[in-house]
């Protein structure tokens, strides 16, 4: 099995944290967005993941070794193609062409999600979907009596389903794949300058492949600040349901309480604060006088004399005072934080 994973695009929703890091690598509850997608697919997995190839604009050598390090962490062989022209769904996964051979799953890394099915290889091919009150701002999916899927609407102003997409996809025969995405290619079938992955599918269903809903508990948007802070109090309980301790042993506590759950890194020190509930703190990082709760703060900042809530703060900065909602980026100072 290998997985295919389109992130080329820029973040520009959940700016300032993604100027200086691909939104992707984010971390939510003390990991990039993408490791935690990778690691809920790999559990649906009945076969192992053999590689995952990652589709990525300029990230820069630094981004591009973290995202190997992730495939590694999987046991699997991590590979990076670039997406150069943004071009569309079908063309970024087309990227990496070579590796459309075989079982594939295709998942565009900007959504988590939880679901408690198994993929098998008796299935020709799976559409990950959730039902949702308003489909009117999605690609949604139609079925007919058997339950598989017979066509694919973007954004429909009238109701006809309201399973709605969420951007990740199983293939039996990766070659099938490759062959219609190089015919919208070849016949350049546009649609708003774009070459869209659902116009791919759709000839693939007028071909007789079936594909089946599979359908997910939980989706989980990391588009913005707001949403990727209430993603992260999600992934937080998820994890505190399975028994997981994100507690690191090497943390420093001083006169400090922690309401779990929570994520403190390796090295983080805790001075005269209450830390959480859903409060992530990465490596190295310092809380001084402070109560901090429902946000996400990264590696190697301090936050001192504050009240904090429903905020995200970026790595390698210095945040002091009162206020009590904030989304600030990494390299940042507020405050007398000298």
């Amino acid at each position: 099995m290998k997985i295919i994973v389109p992130m080329a695009g820029r973040g520009s929703r959940l700016r300032p944290h993604t100027l200086t890091v691909p939104k992707p690598l984010v971390h939510v509850a003390g990991k990039p967005i993408v490791h935690r997608l990778v690691e809920d697919i790999a559990d649906m997995c009945e076969e192992k993941i053999e590689e995952i190839s990652f589709i990525i604009g300029d990230f820069g050598q630094e981004a591009e070794e973290e995202l190997l390090q992730v495939a590694n962490k999987l046991g699997a062989k991590g590979s990076i193609y670039y997406q150069e022209e943004p071009l569309g769904t079908a063309h970024a996964v087309l990227c990496a062409g070579e590796k459309l051979s075989g079982p594939v799953i295709v998942a565009f890394a900007d959504t988590l999600f939880k679901a408690e099915f198994k993929i098998s290889e008796s299935q020709e091919g799976i559409i990950w979907v959730k039902q949702i009150d308003d489909p009117s701002a999605f690609g949604v999916v139609k079925l007919n009596e058997s339950g598989s899927i017979t066509d694919f609407i973007e954004k429909p102003k009238e109701f006809v389903s309201d399973l709605a997409m969420i951007g990740i996809y199983y293939f039996k025969s990766g070659e099938d794949l490759k062959e219609e995405l190089n015919y919208l290619l070849d016949h350049k079938e546009m649609k708003g300058g774009e070459y869209q992955l659902p116009d791919a599918l759709r000839r693939l269903t007028e071909k007789g492949i079936s594909f089946i809903p599979g359908k997910v508990s939980d989706w989980l948007d990391c588009g913005n600040k707001n949403a990727t802070v209430e993603t992260n109090k999600s992934v937080l309980n998820f994890e505190q349901e399975k028994g997981n301790n994100l507690i690191h042993e090497n943390v420093q506590i001083v006169d400090s309480v922690i309401l779990e759950p929570c994520f403190i890194g390796e090295g983080v020190k805790l001075n005269r604060s209450v830390i959480g509930p859903h409060a992530s703190i990465g490596a190295n990082s310092v809380i001084i006088d402070s109560r901090v709760s429902n946000v996400i703060i990264q590696q190697d900042t301090e936050v001192s004399n504050m009240t904090l809530k429903d905020s995200m703060i970026g790595s390698h900065s210095k945040i002091k005072g009162t206020p009590k909602e904030l989304s600030v980026g990494d390299y940042t100072q507020i405050g007398d934080a000298n």
